[in-house]
């Protein structure tokens, strides 16, 4: 049996990013992660409407030396402390690798909706990013871009625009879990 998934970004979406001239960065220190005010109600919101939970995070600090998996990966046992989410999806790689995985190729949706049993028509991806966008368009999910204002310009447009995850699973939720059901 197939169900609906909140696809997530981490970085900018559900815990704060270091914004450098207008371009966010990923923290590199697990004192520095700190998820973002209204996270855990937002995505306990999602959950309750029967929604799977999946974070997808292009991670390339680790491919490039920066920090190290061990790091990421305390960062990720305190999301999955605070969101218990269904799956995280990593990619690690650098950015020119040219993995199948990392954002915005659609590989880490496609993964996790083969294991989990994801209806991707019936899903959603919330980024910050224009790459998060792209992936989720090419995975064929209803796309959400939370705006933080960042100097990087977007490749295609989101189906939706909201500042906070709060705002973006208010409308969400307001939506239904099939796209284009309520309007």
């Amino acid at each position: 049996m197939s169900r609906a998934a909140v696809f997530l970004d981490r970085d900018g979406v559900l815990c704060q990013s270091t914004v450098i001239d207008g371009k966010p960065y990923a923290v590199r220190r697990v004192e520095d992660f700190r998820l973002l005010p209204g996270t855990v109600r937002a995505v306990e919101a999602l959950r309750h409407a029967g929604f799977a939970i999946v974070v997808v995070t292009n991670q390339p600090d680790i491919g490039n030396g920066l920090v190290s998996r061990d790091v990421v990966e305390q960062m990720h046992r305190r999301l999955r402390q605070r969101i218990r989410p269904d799956a995280i999806e990593l990619c690690p790689h650098r950015q020119d690798e040219g993995c199948a995985c990392r954002k915005p190729k659609p590989g880490m949706l496609h993964a996790a909706a083969q294991r989990l049993g994801i209806d991707l028509s019936a899903s959603f991806m919330v980024g910050d990013r224009w790459n998060d966008i792209v992936a989720g368009r090419q995975a064929g999910v209803y796309t959400v871009l939370i705006d933080r204002g960042y100097r990087e310009g977007i490749a295609v447009d989101p189906d939706w625009v909201a500042h906070s995850l709060p705002a973006a699973t208010a409308h969400i939720l307001a939506r239904g879990t099939v796209p284009g059901s309520v309007g």
